[in-house]
């Protein structure tokens, strides 16, 4: 299966993703006919420059139609290290405050575009609308799309889709996301990153950590991301064929202002890792008995964390204490500091998030051959095997109701 894998390092926008495209090998001719056949008005041209001491492709988009001056500012302006600043390049395009069915429309009426190119530029831009309508709080229909729909955005998402589509890619990755820090200025006033609707899209998305004062990912670049990715964080086992660097307008002093785009074979699996980021929070205890940190782990159990743990450590004087540490989604952490904070004496946590990959499975019945059966859970390996795991506390029950030993029982169970 052809993958393409997303390295965000520092963010991602629409210019950088056509970039990282083109410099992969997708002819430019590919991208100007599909953007051409949505804005006939918008020339594409690409060109090589350096970031940060790298090389790396920029592209550069043009609308030679009506030529205003670009002094207003929007609730979506992607500012000049990214999608609004092409170099040295001149860039005038008029600001049309377009809604969802203007765009809709352009897409549809598109000769040059495929139902399939056409589907997913209307997905990519449904998930902005939405966005932008949960931001200012209105109906889809109510929104007036300022920068994202101005000329040249619609010409990096129609290219982007144009591009992933010529190159066959059948799954998408990203790593993790840096936002950028700060603040911007957009017309509802001085706003903190990430702007209010590339939040919403990058709602439960893995944010990546920055220091670097600019806006990063851009709603063009988010929109992207969270059509397509089906998962975040490493790069996937696969054999890689080809590598595209797209460039933002601006050469940060901090780190290289480039996208980086991994094309490949997914190595032959016949289950699909599951991947998300989950929270890991714990504590050192050392002056606490036994039984109080058993009784704060059954308390810590109540709030159905993925996982709840004790490790034995050595801590200041040689005292013997332990480490209390919990797994859980991000809507249960404060769930959990709270009960930390009640039931053990510590006086501060540690938290962080962390990927994890999963097998998938499902839950399934095992038939014993007495006629009983044990609930289970059905398990895919990588290589494509199953594995079945009887549920404890059932062979527990039945072992119990039948009067066998339950290493007997869960031994037959998984026979």
């Amino acid at each position: 299966m052809k993958a393409a894998w997303f390295d965000c390092h520092s963010g991602i926008s629409g210019d950088m993703t056509l970039g990282a495209l083109l410099d992969a090998g997708v002819p430019i001719n590919v991208i100007r006919s599909a953007v051409q056949s949505v804005l006939p008005s918008i020339t594409i041209d690409a060109q090589i420059v350096m970031r940060h001491g790298f090389r790396a492709t920029q592209a550069l988009v043009d609308e030679h139609h009506e030529h205003h001056d670009h002094d207003h500012e929007h609730e979506h302006h992607d500012h000049d290290h990214h999608e609004h600043d092409h170099g040295d390049h001149a860039h005038h395009h008029a600001h049309c405050h377009r809604t969802m069915a203007d765009i809709c429309a352009m897409v549809l009426n598109a000769a040059d575009l495929t139902d399939k190119v056409k589907t997913e530029v209307i997905g990519v831009f449904e998930l902005i609308a939405k966005a932008e309508a949960r931001a200012h709080g209105c109906e889809v229909e109510q929104v007036h799309f300022h920068e994202v729909g101005a000329a040249d955005s619609i010409a990096d998402i129609v290219g982007a889709v144009a591009g992933l589509n010529w190159l066959g890619v059948e799954a998408v990755y990203a790593s993790a996301v840096p936002t950028g820090c700060g603040t911007i200025q957009i017309a509802h006033g001085e706003v903190s990153v990430p702007a209010p609707a590339t939040a919403q899209l990058l709602t439960g998305v893995p944010l990546a950590p920055s220091d670097v004062p600019f806006e990063l990912t851009t709603p063009t670049g988010a929109g992207i991301l969270k059509y397509y990715v089906k998962r975040f964080g490493q790069m996937p086992p696969m054999t890689i064929d080809k590598i595209g660097v797209g460039a933002g307008g601006r050469d940060l002093p901090q780190q290289a202002n480039t996208l980086r785009l991994v094309l490949g074979e997914l190595a032959e699996t016949s289950a699909e890792l599951q991947g998300d980021s989950v929270w890991q929070i714990e504590t050192n205890i050392d002056d606490l008995p036994g039984e109080l940190i058993g009784r704060a782990v059954e308390e810590l159990w109540k709030l159905n964390p993925l996982d709840v743990w004790t490790t034995a450590v050595n801590m200041k004087k040689q005292r013997p204490g332990v480490v209390v540490s919990v797994l859980c989604r991000e809507d249960q952490v404060k769930a959990v500091e709270s009960a930390l904070f009640t039931h053990t004496s510590t006086l501060g946590v540690r938290k962080w998030k962390v990927d994890r990959t999963v097998l998938p499975r499902e839950s399934c019945q095992i038939q014993l051959e007495n006629g009983q059966t044990v609930a289970g859970k059905s398990v895919i390996l990588p290589d494509g095997t199953q594995r079945i795991i009887p549920e404890y506390e059932d062979v527990c029950r039945i072992a119990q109701e039948l009067g066998v030993p339950v290493l007997e029982l869960y031994r037959l169970a998984q026979k």
